[in-house]
């Protein structure tokens, strides 16, 4: 499901760019360079209109995928690859042995001295 969402971001994204690369931002640009055919079939108040709707449209498709996407993540995968990893990289070393025995407490206890009756 990912693997979709991905492909679909993907897709708008590079739709989006070029939405935006033809736009016609005060004259000139890219949509004056390649909009000769469109402006006689459509008009170019028509034209700028879609590519601005359409940017807008884009944009949330964007948004929505992404925001969804993270649903569809599975939380216990990262978890499960870590520790996975962690067990791969540990796999040829030895278990770590103590070399010192634990230090032993002294015999007799210490005196205290008596607290303070007033």
């Amino acid at each position: 499901m990912l693997l979709l969402f991905g492909i679909v971001i993907i897709l708008a994204c590079v739709l989006l760019g070029f939405f935006v690369l033809i736009q016609n931002p005060k004259g000139g640009g890219l949509s004056g360079t390649f909009g000769g055919f469109g402006n006689q079939v459509m008009g170019v108040r028509q034209t700028t209109d879609v590519l601005e709707k359409g940017t807008w449209v884009l944009a949330a498709i964007i948004a929505v995928l992404c925001l969804t996407s993270s649903f569809f993540v599975d939380k216990n995968a990262a978890v499960q690859q870590q520790s996975k990893t962690i067990m791969e990289q540990n796999a040829g070393r030895p278990v770590p042995q103590p070399t010192a025995p634990p230090a032993t407490l002294p015999a007799t206890p210490q005196q205290q001295p008596a607290p303070n009756k007033k």
